[in-house]
């Protein structure tokens, strides 16, 4: 009898250790909050491998909007780590999508899209260190850094390789344009860069733009409007096209026709000031008093919250990219 009971107590015990370690399984944790909490302290843990699988099927589901900000950040840890980029971004696109204005998820966002890049650019390097691709990265670094002379090498490298690659000649433009006290004929040479982008690329909106203001510097009032005229239809999200196309047509004292782009400038840039002050002047001189003084006021108000905002202008502090 005393043999028996020791059977039973034996058993039993066994079975409560095996419904213990069941329950202490990761993939036996129910629901994904706990499930997400779980894979948490595994993370935290330093056990990154078995946590990650467990934190991309918990994280979207769990309710939880603290543990989920939680576990995603660790879910970005592990991944990279892991050098598992694809999760990385998976977890970047869920957090900032739920968490978009959250300082840590916008400083983590900063260092792993970093990370990213820097070892997509390593890999190009070690991978294809001859290739225009290479060398147009080389260059856009050296750009960074003001070493114009160097950058300028680097693409005549990609010309001589390419000449018809998509995107070459307009940085080359841009660079002519970019670089502090530039020969007197940049301006001209630039030009001929973007003209020949659009032979190669007919659809580039930027290469548009950028002739449409050398003209307009240049007071090539015609040739400017068929620029920014051609920008704004390539482009219809380019706020830069339309105020270029308006601010010409204000200088052609073609008021009323510069109405509608600079009001489709202010629709896209209402941040802008010099859109604003160009569609006060298009209002003014086509008799629409009323309408002229609110984009007046608008103006001022932006100048008087910030003094360095341009009075007036037509285009963008910088070459688009």
């Amino acid at each position: 009898m005393r043999i028996h009971s020791c059977l039973l107590a034996a058993a039993l015990v066994l079975c409560v250790q095996a419904a213990l370690a069941q329950v202490t399984k990761p993939g036996a944790v129910s629901g994904p909050a706990p499930a997400a909490r779980h894979a948490l302290e595994l993370a935290k843990n330093g056990h990154c491998r078995e946590a990650l699988p467990l934190l991309r099927r918990a994280v979207p589901q769990t309710p939880d909007r603290t543990l989920k900000r939680d576990a995603g950040l660790a879910g970005i840890r592990c991944a990279m780590t892991g050098n598992q980029f694809d999760a990385a971004q998976d977890f970047l696109r869920l957090l900032n999508r739920e968490f978009p204005n959250d300082p840590e998820v916008l400083y983590v966002s900063v260092h792993t899209y970093s990370d990213l890049a820097t070892r997509a650019s390593q890999q190009l390097a070690t991978s294809a260190p001859n290739s225009a691709q290479a060398h147009e990265l080389n260059a856009e670094a050296l750009e960074m850094q003001g070493k114009w002379d160097e950058a300028a090498r680097e693409y005549d490298a990609i010309v001589q390789k390419e000449p018809r690659l998509p995107g070459i000649h307009f940085r080359i433009g841009r660079l002519l344009l970019s670089r502090p006290n530039p020969p007197a004929d940049s301006a001209e040479r630039a030009r001929k860069e973007f003209q020949q982008e659009l032979e190669i690329d007919p659809g580039n909106a930027g290469a548009e733009y950028v002739l449409g203001e050398l003209s307009r510097q240049a007071q090539q009032w015609d040739e400017a409007a068929r620029h920014f005229s051609r920008a704004s239809q390539l482009d219809p999200g380019f706020g830069d096209a339309f105020l270029g196309l308006g601010a010409t047509l204000i200088s052609q004292r073609k008021f009323s026709e510069a109405v509608a782009p600079l009001e489709k400038a202010v629709k896209l840039e209402p941040q802008n000031p010099g859109a604003h002050y160009n569609l006060a002047m298009a209002y003014s001189r086509s008799g629409r008093k009323e309408a002229a003084e609110k984009e007046f006021a608008i103006h001022r108000e932006m100048v008087q919250r910030n003094p360095g905002a341009a009075e007036q202008g037509a285009g963008p502090q910088q070459i688009p990219q």
